[in-house]
Order: structure tokens, then sequence, then C-alpha cells
């Protein structure tokens, strides 16, 4: 197992990273609203600032796979090397929608951050926009959940069904 290709250590990262943060805020998301006062202040701040850290962390993430990255061949062919390219690019596609969405979303609430600033709401008494808004954001979040656990169940098939090494790639090297 210690031959198979690798990705670099910046991609790897990355992508771990980006999953990490994807799964504790969408954790904080589903407990928001059981907050009363500072709390949901707290919580929802945390949700806003990780998700900036999201954002630069997917734009470090998208300039490296373009410029920087190591570039492995593919691991399947055919059909299935197809769905792993268009599950790649749906979820990238995913992460930068449900971005643009939270974003939005913090500027149509004009969420409090830590109690320290508040953002100007650009759509203030328009409950319509705001829960539609949320929703959406709400969907995104849990397609991507959803995808990336496809994705992460087609590793585990490729580690333990067929023992082919891919899952190697993308594990830090300890």
């Amino acid at each position: 197992m210690s031959d198979a290709p690798r990705y670099d250590r910046g991609t790897i990262v990355l992508h771990w990273l980006t999953a990490a943060l994807v799964v504790v805020m969408w954790l904080i998301a589903q407990f928001i609203d059981d907050f009363q006062g500072a709390g949901r202040i707290y919580a929802r701040s945390s949700h806003i600032l990780l998700g900036v850290v999201l954002i630069g962390v997917l734009a470090v993430r998208l300039f490296w796979r373009a410029t920087g990255g190591r570039k492995l061949p593919p691991a399947t062919t055919g059909l299935l090397q197809t769905a792993a390219t268009a599950i790649h690019y749906c979820l990238y596609a995913l992460l930068i929608a449900v971005v643009v969405a939270g974003v939005t979303n913090a500027l149509v609430r004009g969420d409090n951050i830590l109690n320290l600033y508040q953002l100007t709401s650009i759509a203030p008494g328009n409950t319509a926009l705001r829960n539609n808004v949320e929703d959406v954001h709400g969907l995104l979040a849990n397609a991507i959940l959803i995808l990336a656990g496809l994705h992460a169940a087609a590793a585990l098939v490729h580690h333990f069904v067929w023992k082919d090494q891919v899952l190697r790639r993308m594990i830090p090297n300890l």
C-alpha cells in the first residue's frame, strides 16, 4: 500500500479541511435555533465565521487545483470515471453555491456577529425572501452532505471491496 500514488500534502490538507468545515458547520446549523439570546448569536456567528474560513479554503483549494496540485491519473475508466468526475465537479459547484447562499442569507437576515458587528440587512422586513434564502442554503448544505456521503462510500468500496488503493491517495502520510 505504500507504493500507491498520493496527492500532494496541500491537496490532502485542503480536502480534509473542507470536509471538516462542512461537517462542523452543518452540525452547528442543526442546533442554532435551539439556543436562546446570546447563545443563538454566538452559535450563528460561529457558523458564519466558519463559513468565511470555508470561503478562504475553497478559494485556495481551487487556485491550488488549477496551478500547483499534483495531478494523478484516473483511478478507474469508463462510466465509473465519468461518475467520479461528475461527483467531484458537483461537489465544487455545491460548495460554491452554498457559500453564495450563506453570504446572501447573512445579508438578508442582517445577522449580528459575536455582538460586535451588526450586518445591515439588504431586505429588511422581507420575511418571504429571508425564508426562501434560508431554505435554499439548507437544501444546498444537505445536498453537499448527501453527495459527500456517496463520495466517501465510493472511497470505502474502493478500499475494502476492490482493494485498489484509491483511498490511499487522499490519506495523509503519517
